[in-house]
């Protein structure tokens, strides 16, 4: 089975992601798509420190009723900080048999080399950089940490650079939707609409939980 995996803390979750995810499945071909939740985020304190079982929440309403998309806690419930090589680790432990499609924003791509162990995530799945809104990548082989360079094939008509393990490091773009969870939080805050860019549930659930008023 062919899963995808898309991480994030969603404070909240929005619709570009769920347009992410949603492009990803149907141009690989997935047969779900796993929402990881970050419990706590390596890079940057997390905003308005949300509670993870809040985040949780948001998720769960804003993906009811699509069959392929699943809520994953895994990070939650190891506990410490949310490392992607760890996360990559448990979920391979727990299905051998399939194959991951680990997706992230061509933004974060461009700082995959300040990622704990971020080397070794190439041999553990395929890796899905999406095209973000200021983020795009020119040429994906020099994108890459120089470190690691030498060790992909570069198919430019394909978008695409074989690593040595047998994973690809795939390119998609024209999926630009210029929304973030800052600005949405922004928003919230101000008590103005957020309406269109998260779920109408997603939007009435921060609502009526007031969670970013005191942003």
């Amino acid at each position: 089975m062919k899963i995808g995996i898309l991480g994030g803390t969603f404070n909240p979750i929005h619709n570009a992601h769920l347009r992410i995810a949603e492009e990803v499945r149907e141009r690989f071909d997935l047969a779900r798509i796993l929402f990881v939740l970050a419990a706590t985020p390596p890079h940057k304190p997390l905003a308005g420190d949300l509670p993870f079982a809040v985040r949780c929440e948001m998720v769960r309403r804003a993906i009811a009723g699509a069959p392929c998309f699943e809520l994953s806690d895994i990070e939650g419930r190891r506990g410490g900080t949310s490392y992607s090589i760890d996360t990559l680790h448990a979920l391979r432990s727990s299905h051998p048999e399939d194959e991951f499609f680990f997706i992230i924003g061509s933004d974060s791509f461009l700082e995959f080399g300040t990622w704990h162990a971020y080397a070794a995530i190439f041999s553990l799945c395929n890796i899905v950089v999406v095209e973000r809104p200021g983020g795009a990548v020119a040429a994906l082989d020099k994108a890459l940490p120089p470190a690691v360079a030498g060790e992909f094939q570069y198919f430019g008509a394909e978008k695409r650079l074989a690593h040595h393990s047998g994973y690809s490091v795939y390119y998609l773009a024209g999926v630009p939707l210029a929304i973030s969870s800052s600005a949405v939080r922004d928003l919230a805050r101000l008590g103005r609409s957020i309406r269109y860019l998260v779920p109408d549930v997603v939007a009435h659930y921060i609502k009526e939980q007031r969670l970013y008023a005191h942003a």
